[in-house]
């Protein structure tokens, strides 16, 4: 009986082998990292502390306390909402519009039109700043200058919060089509072709064909994207760090950009980690739900 469990145990280790590298990296890179920051972000640490550990000090929910009456993490959390409920469905709408296209398309441009699409997601986000910066510049930009053909004033699309909010978000919907629409295009041409044949055969026009075969089977696709693309957005980082640094009169400061400053640039350790704390909950709410919904979904 003995030598049976051993063998069945020894058995059964393989599996916990292959995944043991996974899990080991899940841990130090991810575990770690959030119980530390959760456990800082009850002290006073700053660079102070970070020299000599005795200067920190347990403010208990202090720094929570102060988020609440911070009117920048206000704006930050307003400016966040904003990129999401505009940029997310841009985003997959775009992505998904794009790919249906590309797929129905048989022609080489169509393959194409493919790397041109998905090139942004791969070009670093500093050159495209450059070359998007001069595309924004109020006196020497293009777009300006498009407008100046037709008589139309120039425009602040960076001076101004909410046309400076909705300026970053025209770059990060043009930076993030391409790898969304690749899923999506996977996605397509993982549908067998009997089904359009047998909507074919049945008489089904192009929109109907859309409406009631394509998109119905690409919803655990579209599901996939909207999980990923949210929690992207609500993360929403490298745009306004490097296009506005925040301004102008924060008005376009992300939760993750607030992190940033308070951590880095005022060296207010714990305060940053109460609000990466704050995200982290935040993000971990918004997928349960999306998880749940698409549960409710399946169940109905």
């Amino acid at each position: 009986m003995l030598n049976q469990m051993l063998k069945t145990t020894m058995k059964n280790r393989h599996p916990y082998i292959f995944i043991a590298p996974a899990l080991l990296i899940l841990i130090l890179f991810s575990l770690i990292p959030i119980t530390i920051a959760f456990v800082i972000s009850f002290t006073d640490l700053n660079l102070k502390g970070l020299a000599d550990w005795s200067s920190i000090n347990f403010i208990g929910l202090e720094n929570y306390t102060t988020l609440l009456t911070d009117t920048v993490f206000h704006k930050a959390v307003f400016n966040t909402l904003f990129y999401v409920v505009i940029g997310v469905p841009l985003v997959i709408i775009s992505s998904l519009g794009i790919a249906l296209l590309i797929n129905y398309g048989k022609n080489l441009i169509f393959t194409v039109f493919r790397a041109v699409y998905f090139m942004p997601a791969i070009t670093n986000i500093i050159a495209v700043a450059v070359v998007w910066g001069f595309l924004y510049n109020t006196e020497y930009g293009l777009f300006n200058y498009v407008l100046s053909l037709v008589n139309v004033d120039k425009v602040p699309w960076l001076e101004q919060p909410v046309l400076a909010k909705l300026s970053l978000i025209v770059l990060a919907v043009w930076k993030g089509i391409g790898i969304n629409m690749i899923i999506f295009l996977a996605a397509l041409q993982g549908i067998p072709n009997s089904y359009y044949e047998a909507a074919r055969i049945d008489g089904a026009k192009r929109w109907q064909v859309l409406v009631y075969i394509t998109i119905p089977l690409l919803r655990y696709s579209i599901f996939f994207v909207t999980v990923t693309t949210l929690i992207g957005w609500l993360q929403f980082f490298e745009e306004p760090f490097i296009m506005t640094k925040g301004g102008p009169l924060d008005g376009t400061v992300s939760m993750a950009l607030f992190i940033y400053q308070r951590g880095f640039q005022f060296s207010e350790f714990g305060y940053a980690a109460a609000g990466s704390f704050v995200l982290f909950i935040v993000i971990i709410i918004v997928t349960l739900l999306q998880f749940k919904l698409k549960k409710a979904d399946v169940d109905y």
